[in-house]
């Protein structure tokens, strides 16, 4: 049966990339629906996302040319979608809009699990769309043994990605480490100038006139990761604390849902400390 496939490769820049994945394609009888490339100068490496269609399993015959040039590459099926957790810890915002997109199709991932390290009912939703909800509180204490039973559920799952969704804690370096590339974090514009408590209220002190968030995979390096999504909006001085606060959720929950999509669409390559968006 035919279908979509979405390819997504890397390497270092050299002659002939293109011709031998077009190539390839061509012989195998694949027909390409689209396709996207950058050159990154700084790096000197090249970037490439093909959609086709085909009746048949390409990988394993593209296998060595992806050898031959040094490829670090993906394959598969557009309709085979990733795999998703949740962590939250009260805000609503974000995980509600994950959820409805899912709901109606928008959103290429399936959620199969929702971790938070409050009680389910203290969080701001109603309905979870009958996902799994696990409750797993962190202090200072149990946070080591949290954290091993929220690998466990990524292992249980099968999670292809960990998306926090105004989830108020610090996962350790070592999760970070090893699920590199694949957690997802959304926050406030504010930071650095704005830490700790109310940052709209530190920010509405100081005339703000601009207010933002930024979704970036999750490294060691607090908020420091590689930027997948930003966006703004304007407001005035007659905007309250609430008002930023109301205007701030807005946007995260979009930022943040943009970020995921684009992540499991495979649009995302890593390029050092920043990211191409293909």
């Amino acid at each position: 049966m035919t279908q979509k496939n979405i390819l997504k490769l890397s390497c270092k820049d050299q002659p002939g990339i293109v011709a031998a994945v077009s190539g390839y394609l061509f012989e195998k009888g694949a027909n390409i629906a689209s396709s996207a490339q950058f050159e990154d100068a700084d790096s000197g490496n090249f970037f490439l996302r093909t959609v086709f269609a085909s009746d048949a399993d390409l990988s394993a015959g593209f296998a060595p040319i992806a050898k031959r040039f040094g490829m670090e590459w993906s394959m598969r099926p557009e309709s085979k979608k990733p795999k998703i957790l949740v962590m939250v810890s009260k805000a609503g915002h974000c995980i509600s809009d994950l959820l409805y997109r899912q709901s109606i199709g928008d959103l290429p991932a399936d959620i199969l699990a929702i971790v938070g390290n409050h009680p389910r009912d203290v969080l701001e939703v109603r309905d979870l769309n009958d996902v799994p909800y696990h409750h797993l509180p962190v202090t200072p204490s149990t946070k080591k043994q949290q954290e091993a039973a929220l690998q466990d559920i990524v292992v249980k799952t099968g999670a292809d990605l960990v998306v926090l969704a105004r989830y108020m804690q610090v996962l350790s370096d070592d999760f970070c480490r090893n699920h590199a590339g694949r957690i997802i974090n959304i926050h406030h514009s504010f930071l650095p100038g704005f830490k700790g408590a109310k940052p709209y209220h530190q920010a509405h002190a100081r005339g703000v006139k601009l207010i933002g968030a930024t979704a970036h995979y999750v490294t060691a390096d607090l908020d420091e990761g590689p930027i997948i999504e930003q966006d703004v909006e304007r407001i005035t001085h007659a905007a309250t604390p609430d008002d930023m606060v109301a205007v701030g959720r807005d946007i995260e929950r979009r930022v943040l849902t943009r970020a995921v999509t684009l992540h499991c669409q495979d649009r995302v390559c890593l390029a050092g400390h920043r990211t191409i968006i293909l």
